[in-house]
């Protein structure tokens, strides 16, 4: 542990600087943009340039991409008492920076450990899991922002609706603010987090390279559960754990969530039923939403979702139900279910023509790529997939090579599987785990590992020869630097033809 001091011995009023160590991870930059709104001078340092630390930049934030303490502001290293420095886990033990501020008496603390006591004042709604957080949490906290609920949201992803990570309330007194955090799992970041509504969306194995087995990662959503506050609210997807649903406080009521392929199960709290694609839009579904946990049961028919797959039918769900609790009147729900646009990397679609669509989507884990992929397949059923995955994390390859395997075993003869070699992040590479190795054991046909560099003419030469029908982008590393490039190689072609007119021939754009 890097932490000096703890959280609830800080006096945020005492402060006049924060400096983030690790600033561009979407967590962090949500954390910064709150500090920089509530008037403190803000400043950081990240390995790597992205859209988003510029964006942070146009926002006012100094930040620096060497890890050199001469790069520090000035104010920042003359004023130790006056300033926060906030890292992420993923920072080493041996970066120069953290080693000066370790040195020289700086107040550090990790990120969960300060999102904890910035939330400590409000009424808080935590999503967990390990996967589906992400989206569900943004779906919460576009309800509430759309139900007049006085509401700040850390969230992690870009909402495509604020096209931001960070929502912020709009009264001073925070007496009656929700706050709708995601929750982290990795190096038991959540159990900074006391929250009055607790949502668990997933306890699938992940970040074994931390728990080790399933069942210590278990324990820790067990403990996250127990720490839901008096008299507040559990949220489960039905088919986690059983000792996580338990592990709850006795004066804490606990609901099940599902979303449904039948027409539903009577005695389940929260459900929704009759999921069809709509009739209008490919990129829509209808369902219909089920509340058993209410005074008067309630039913809401034929919600319209713009953004499509059972599995965020699921994550809307529960969403519904969280809003209706805290006090969301119906009608507010049905428009702002309709009105949600989604998070960016999720679902995210990039390009469509009559012809061609791209998708890009975060999808990391076997679960979250076989829901992906079972998505687009029910969305497009004739077309040709042609997905491209970036593993992320050596250990998660090492953990899961079955999995990924069977995941991305396309079900067509015609779909393609390119792969990409392993993003680290913050790991080191493991001997015998490549990308190859999960390649050999994927049941497609057409399949390729390709280098980085390689990919963009590979495409290229796919577009052109009219070869690609939906194309998918999926990963959590840095395979996204690629979505404007495709893009551009889309909009390129369609313009040719546009320009040029298209050939009986002709099966593209």
């Amino acid at each position: 542990m890097h932490d000096i001091m703890k959280a609830e011995e800080i006096q945020l009023e005492n402060l006049k600087y924060i400096y983030f160590i690790g600033i561009g991870g979407i967590g962090m930059s949500a954390l910064a943009r709150w500090f920089v709104h509530n008037g403190k001078m803000v400043a950081g340092y990240d390995k790597t340039q992205t859209p988003l630390t510029q964006n942070l930049e146009k926002e006012g934030i100094k930040l620096s991409y060497e890890d050199n303490v001469d790069k520090i502001p000035e104010e920042i290293r003359t004023y130790p008492d006056e300033t926060l420095v906030i890292l992420t886990p993923a920072v080493p033990k041996s970066h120069s920076e953290l080693l000066f501020f370790q040195r020289n008496g700086y107040t550090i603390l990790k990120r969960a450990a300060v999102l904890g006591m910035l939330t400590r004042s409000f009424n808080t709604i935590a999503v967990a899991g390990t996967h589906g957080k992400t989206t569900t949490s943004t779906m919460i906290a576009h309800i509430l922002k759309f139900g007049g609920i006085n509401c700040t949201a850390f969230l992690g992803g870009i909402s495509a609706n604020f096209n931001s990570n960070l929502l912020i309330n709009t009264k001073d007194s925070r007496k009656d603010v929700w706050a709708v955090v995601e929750a982290d799992e990795f190096d038991r970041s959540f159990l900074h987090l006391s929250p009055t509504i607790t949502v668990i969306t997933s306890t699938d194995a992940d970040h074994l390279d931390i728990y080790g087995e399933k069942k210590e990662l278990e324990k820790s959503f067990a403990e996250f559960a127990s720490q839901t506050k008096d008299e507040g609210l559990l949220y489960t997807q039905e088919n986690i754990s059983t000792s996580v649903k338990e592990a709850k406080p006795k004066n804490v009521k606990a609901y099940d969530y599902r979303a449904l392929r039948g027409y539903g199960v009577p005695n389940l709290p929260v459900y929704s039923v009759a999921i069809k694609p709509d009739e209008e839009h490919e990129n829509a579904c209808r369902f219909d939403y089920i509340d058993n946990t209410l005074e008067i049961p309630t039913r809401i028919s034929s919600l319209q979702l713009f953004m499509p797959g059972y599995h965020n039918v699921e994550n809307m769900s529960v969403a519904i139900a969280v809003a209706l609790k805290v006090g969301v009147n119906i009608d507010d729900i049905r428009d702002a279910v309709r009105t949600f646009r989604g998070v960016k990397r999720r679902f995210e679609y990039i390009f469509r023509s009559k012809q061609v669509v791209y998708i890009d989507d975060y999808a990391h884990h076997p679960t979250e790529i076989s829901a992906l992929l079972s998505s687009v397949k029910h969305l497009y059923p004739e077309k040709k997939i042609t997905a491209i995955f970036q593993p992320h994390l050596f250990s998660r390859t090492r953990d899961f090579q079955e999995e990924f395997a069977q995941s991305l075993s396309l079900e067509n003869e015609n779909d393609e599987l390119i792969m990409l070699n392993i993003y680290p992040a913050r790991e080191l590479p493991i001997e015998g785990i490549t990308s190859q190795v999960v390649l050999d054991k994927v049941k497609a046909k057409n399949k390729t590992l390709l280098e980085d560099n390689a990919l963009l003419d590979y495409l290229e030469q796919r577009i052109d020869n009219d070869e690609i029908e939906v194309l998918i982008t999926l990963g959590a590393g840095d395979i996204d630097r690629f979505v404007k490039p495709i893009h551009t190689l889309l909009e390129n072609k369609h313009h040719y033809y546009k320009q040029n007119g298209r050939r009986k021939s002709d099966r593209g754009f």
